[in-house]
């Protein structure tokens, strides 16, 4: 397999990685695609790329480190929410987030994201742990779970209580979602894409978000749907079977930008 054949079937992936860290699809994308060019500067870097996901996201990585701020400023522009998101990326470099993102939603063994970080496992395992602990002190929010199969349901409910936020609501199909955000707009909506009645998830987070800005974490068997770069792709992307590491770590991203724009 060439290197431009490996690198882009684990593309999807590092964009999705690189949404959930900058919290926008535009800066994201723009750190992908300077390790990219980065890549075909380098004849060394592109050699490294061989070998599946660890490489590339280490080579993003380090794209991250040493050049977040300029191309953060050269994004400048935007939405309400990329200003927002490149507001808090000129404040922190987040190592523990990267960690967590890295160990949860993106599956690594903390082995494999010390490579890419350029720590010690042991180092990306206190990481994660701050991270966590930092979760547990994030402000609480209410939070709309779309989602039709009972007891993953019901599984999200007791980890978003777990987590000190509050339940305003479940829903199975997109008319329980609009009869649920009638009377009232959630701070954050955990959605799966494909519901009861053959509604879209999809189409009920668009009848939220016709009413304000909200954060939004797709939790979906389905992730290809979703991935495809033919319209706007979500910040935060869960696949089913989940770990619910994965979606403390996308709550934790979601509310910590989310929280830097007016709803």
């Amino acid at each position: 397999m060439s290197i431009g054949a490996e690198v882009a079937a684990h593309l999807p992936f590092l964009r999705r990685y690189a949404r959930a860290l900058t919290g926008s699809q535009s800066t994201g994308d723009a750190f992908v695609q300077a390790t990219l060019e980065a890549a075909l500067a380098d004849e060394e870097l592109a050699g490294s790329l061989r070998g599946g996901r660890v490489p590339l996201y280490a080579a993003f990585s380090r794209v991250w480190s040493s050049a977040y701020l300029e191309v953060a400023d050269a994004q400048a522009s935007g939405s309400v929410h990329e200003i927002a998101a490149q507001g808090q990326l000129r404040r922190i470099t987040p190592l523990n987030r990267q960690a967590l993102l890295l160990t949860t939603v993106e599956d690594f063994s903390a082995a494999d994201a010390a490579t890419i970080m350029g720590m010690e496992p042991a180092e990306i395992e206190t990481l994660v742990r701050e991270a966590v602990a930092e979760i547990d002190r994030e402000s609480t929010t209410s939070v709309l779970i779309i989602e039709d199969e009972a007891l993953i349901s019901m599984q999200l409910e007791d980890l978003v209580r777990a987590l000190g936020h509050e339940i305003c609501g479940t829903a199975a199909t997109r008319t329980q979602v609009q009869d649920v955000i009638a009377g009232q707009t959630p701070g954050l909506v955990l959605a799966d894409i494909q519901l009861a009645d053959g509604s879209s998830g999809l189409d009920a987070v668009d009848d939220i978000l016709a009413q304000g800005s909200v954060p939004v974490i797709f939790i979906t068997a389905y992730p290809e749907r979703l991935l495809t770069g033919d319209r706007p792709e979500p910040t935060y992307l869960i696949t089913k079977p989940f770990q619910e590491d994965a979606v403390r770590a996308a709550i934790s991203q979601a509310l910590f930008f989310g929280s830097t724009r007016p709803l």
